[in-house]
């Protein structure tokens, strides 16, 4: 049967069959069809199976990068090759604004107004990721605070570094005629001192300017680009380095042709009597006299609020000296309700790690600290000549944290304790000596605590001695005031802006040791801050209206003397402390 038709079939190939139809191609008994119809059917088979194997593939592509996106790590070590996953990722934005924040990308604690919404993803991380390492802030900027800061955007956007205002100005600063009225004013900050000078000087110029309607210019120094991120959208708030005299920085004193306080000096005081200069340096450094410090008096506030530039070097946080200028008063009252907040809130506004300085913040983080139910500070600073550890330093510290519960005692008589729960506690030590790291680890390795928890002590780094104008040493240095302010309970050393710094950044208000003498551990050995404000060091000490000597520590209450130097100011908040 099969035969016969296959020789029907040799028969037929080149028969039309519209003309000789074929009677048994019709039969219902026929096994074998037309083959240009089998033929038609395989390739058709062949070809819906290429297609699914296509959509298979693509399919499983899709979902290996589904997996690798998905599973970034969040708790390990941020290595380069990670940190460029994450930003491939955060590349790839559906939107033509891809540069830009939308709302649902920022962590919402810094979404209550803080910062602003306009900057580049990817230029600084830490503006948006430090959310998830901080603790959430009780501390909540003013509705009025967060206007005044848009606006000084809005005007450092118009009046910042190379735009026309800004060109016009300066134009008129070279010409060396008398100045002309302008809507853009200019405050630059000279970089002077050591790094948590600079950070606690910076954020006073930025309030002054903000009070005083200027645009703050940064002097960049030797680092501060290398450390900091940009804190305003769009525009620098760096010094361009073609500004006219910023090569005479250096050499600016007391002495300087342009120092206000010389000007007052050969005008018998009176500002009123001064001819208006296009420039004047403000000389606010510790070892100003009573002429510079006729700064914070109301009269000469009126008279440097008509010089288009005023440049200023200052080691000092001379916030709390603000408050006491009348001007100035009811405008401080609505930015800040709450008076001890001033540095937490300017400080997380203005001071964002670079990348390359995030990158050390966190991965020392993931690695020894991020896992431990509590993070203790310990802010080792002494001001002596030798950099060894003292006996007397690591017994004060010791009173300290077993006065304040921070640390458990350790038991001397036993071997081994068997605790229900272990709780873990990771002390992170700053200091720029190791021997303090040292002696605390191998007193907690070598005995058991009397409560069964597990204490580890960590120190980033030992640099022996102060390098300020190191790039690296900065970069350390910076990366551990930061570490330190994502802890949860803080100890710090009397006089240090470092201290000062990471506990206004972290919201704290920290044990500070006070400071000994004669080698002998005080009594007490700490005591509980009164607010997680920075001390005004060097303040004056002079009423403007009378024009003689007060104790500026006692004229409103919100303004006292500091704990860790008693001629110091600092803010305090009343509603806390009734």
């Amino acid at each position: 049967m099969i035969y016969s038709a296959m020789k029907r079939f040799n028969k037929n190939t080149d028969t039309d069959p519209e003309t000789h139809p074929d009677t048994d191609s019709r039969s219902d008994n026929n096994v074998l069809r037309d083959p240009d119809s089998e033929c038609r059917f395989e390739l058709n088979s062949m070809r819906l199976m290429g297609i699914f194997l296509v959509i298979l593939m693509a399919v499983s592509v899709l979902f290996s990068v589904s997996m690798v996106l998905r599973d970034l790590p969040v708790d390990g070590v941020w290595e380069p090759n990670e940190a460029r996953v994450f930003e491939e990722k955060l590349q790839k934005v559906p939107s033509s604004e891809d540069d830009s924040f939308q709302s649902d990308d920022v962590p919402k604690e810094l979404l209550d107004g803080l910062l602003s919404a306009e900057f580049d993803k990817r230029s600084c991380l830490s503006r948006y990721q430090s959310a998830s390492y901080h603790k959430p802030s009780s501390q909540k900027p003013s509705s009025y605070l967060i206007s005044r800061l848009r606006s000084y955007e809005a005007l450092h956007k118009r009046c910042g570094p190379y735009t026309e205002s800004y060109n016009k100005t300066l134009e008129n600063l070279k010409s060396g005629h008398p100045p002309e009225s302008s809507d853009c004013n200019y405050l630059v900050w000279i970089s002077f001192s050591g790094l948590g000078n600079r950070i606690v000087t910076l954020a006073s110029a930025f309030l002054y300017a903000l009070l005083t309607n200027r645009v703050l210019l940064v002097d960049p120094g030797v680092d501060m680009i290398d450390l900091f991120c940009e804190p305003f959208p769009e525009v620098s708030w760096f010094l361009p380095s073609d500004f006219p005299i910023k090569k005479q920085f250096d050499h600016f004193d007391q002495n300087s042709p342009h120092c206000y306080g010389r000007m007052l000096k050969n005008n018998s005081t009176k500002s009123n009597g001064l001819k208006l200069p296009s420039l004047a340096y403000l000389h606010l450094v510790h070892d100003y006299d009573d002429h510079d410090k006729l700064f914070f008096c109301n009269e000469d506030q009126s008279f440097l609020q008509k010089v288009p530039w005023l440049i200023m070097k200052t080691d000092n946080y001379f916030i709390p000296s603000l408050f006491l200028i009348p001007s100035f008063e009811q405008e401080l009252s609505n930015l800040f309700p709450k008076k001890d907040t001033v540095f937490h809130l300017l400080g997380r506004y203005l001071f964002h790690p670079t990348n390359p300085v995030w990158g050390l913040i966190t991965r020392y983080y993931h690695a020894y600290l991020a896992k431990a139910d509590e993070r203790i500070g310990l802010q080792i600073r002494v001001f002596d000549t030798v950099v060894s550890p003292f006996q007397h330093v690591l017994d004060q510290i010791l009173a300290c944290t077993s006065k304040e519960n921070l640390l458990p005692e350790i038991d001397r008589q036993k071997a081994i304790i068997h605790p229900g729960t272990q709780m873990s506690k990771a002390v992170l030590i700053t200091s720029l000596s190791s021997g303090y790291l040292q002696k605390l680890r191998d007193m907690y390795w070598e005995h058991p605590t009397a409560t069964g928890e597990v204490i580890s002590f960590y120190q980033p780094s030992h640099e022996e001695f102060q390098q300020t104008e190191k790039h690296t040493h900065n970069r350390k240095a910076w990366a551990e005031m930061y570490l330190l302010s994502l802890t949860d309970v803080l100890v710090t050393s009397s006089w240090s802006t470092f201290g000062y710094v990471a506990q206004g950044l972290g919201g704290l208000k920290s044990w500070i040791l006070d400071k000994p003498e004669n080698k002998t551990v005080p009594n007490p050995p700490c005591r509980r801050v009164m607010s997680m404000e920075p001390c005004f060091h060097a303040p004056p000490f002079y009423d403007c209206k009378a024009k003689r000597g007060i104790d500026t520590g006692s004229v409103v209450p919100h303004v006292r003397h500091c704990e860790d130097m008693s001629w110091g100011l600092k803010l305090v908040d009343l509603e806390k402390e009734l």
